[in-house]
């Protein structure tokens, strides 16, 4: 994607996004483990010439997280966000910026990652750009797929191009992009095979991007290739030109580290051409207000607010993709907010939340449609 923006502001926006929707920078992170971790060369299983090009950059960051001491496991998951562009070097011609949930096992953390990655895009394109998603299911599913794309290959090759009859006998799944892309003919679709776990995951991220009124496209031919990439695969396109790639990757994060490691991540290039040196970034102040939320409804709410209150200029943040209501008050403490904004079910359906000042301990319940104005007046 081609951008009039700077590289300065373009970290600045990513930075707030993150904020705003529960992602820390890798770099913050690893800072406050204050070099605990070491260097270790990637993991044997891990071939990083034979890898496709996100590969090697989600396997870059990775081992970044790896070698800074951060463990994410499904108790404990890591939302962080990762860019090429370092404050007071030479920017990059292509500025790639990486959103990652580490650990994170439910739907839920597809779509605020989606929804993180689409708002960011709408800030740099200042247009409309439109989420296409798609699922390729687990192993299982990946391997009943190959089988099906085969089969069609073995069964339509005589109708088909040449050149994709061959690619076919490489990649099934490249095979099937030629076609698609060429809008030659209609291959079978990684949906139709799906397992019963990876099913039901889909549906759950839909429903959540159906519930938090954001926009997505059911792209049935939109095929993620390497064996690496698993379950939700995506991509944020406007005026037909590619603007970011994500997938899920669980047996590629859990070869960093130690445990079960359930993960998606995304990809957004963007092609500047600048070269300027990007100024050093200014000390920025603690959010006034830290956003507790406990249950599915207030989540789906959360979300939905994210990108309101980040307009209104509202200094908050919160963890919308952290389950566990304990991991969200130990964000409290270390970033010791004045304020807390609280909302469970029973808030979500009335439409409103609790502010509350931790000084006081005074507790006060905010309608949601005049939130923005009264939050202002504190802030």
């Amino acid at each position: 994607m081609n951008t009039h923006l700077k590289t300065d502001d373009i970290l600045r926006r990513a930075a707030a996004i993150g904020t705003y929707y529960g992602f820390e920078s890798l770099a913050s992170a690893a800072l406050a483990k204050k070099g605990s971790g070491s260097r270790a060369p990637y993991p044997e299983n891990i071939n990083f010439e034979t890898l496709d090009t996100p590969g090697k950059e989600i396997a870059g960051f990775l081992k970044h997280v790896r070698d800074a001491g951060l463990a994410p496991t499904t108790a404990q998951p890591l939302f962080l966000w990762h860019t090429n562009a370092a404050r007071g070097r030479a920017s990059p011609k292509q500025i790639i910026i990486q959103f990652h949930a580490l650990g994170a096992e439910r739907s839920i953390a597809d779509a605020v990652l989606m929804r993180a990655v689409h708002s960011l895009m709408q800030d740099l394109s200042k247009d409309t750009p439109m989420l296409r998603i798609n699922s390729m299911g687990d192993k299982e599913t990946r391997s009943r797929f190959a089988r099906e794309l085969t089969q069609y290959f073995r069964k339509h090759g005589a109708q088909l191009p040449p050149d994709c009859v061959s690619c076919a006998k490489r990649d099934v799944f490249e095979a099937a992009e030629l076609l698609t892309a060429a809008s030659i003919a209609s291959v079978p679709s990684p949906t139709d095979h799906l397992s019963e776990a990876s099913r039901k995951h889909f549906e759950g991220v839909l429903e959540y991007l159906e519930s938090t009124d954001t926009p997505y496209q059911l792209a049935p031919q939109l095929l993620s290739r390497g064996t690496n990439w698993t379950e939700t695969c995506f991509e944020v396109q406007s005026n037909e030109n590619l603007h970011a790639w994500g997938s899920r990757y669980h047996d590629f994060a859990k070869a960093f580290f130690t445990s079960n490691t359930p993960s998606v991540g995304a990809i957004i290039r963007i092609t500047t051409g600048a070269r300027e040196v990007i100024p050093a970034g200014k000390n920025i102040a603690a959010p006034k207000f830290f956003f507790v939320h406990i249950g599915d409804e207030a989540k789906r709410e959360s979300i939905k607010m994210a990108d309101v209150l980040r307009r209104a200029r509202v200094p908050l943040m919160q963890s919308i993709g952290i389950e566990s209501l304990g991991e969200q008050m130990r964000f409290v403490e270390t970033i010791n907010p004045p304020y807390i904004l609280i909302m469970g079910r029973k808030e979500a359906l009335e439409r409103s939340v609790i502010l509350r000042n931790r000084a006081s301990y005074i507790e006060t319940t905010i309608a949601i449609d005049s939130l923005v104005e009264h939050l202002k007046t504190l802030a």
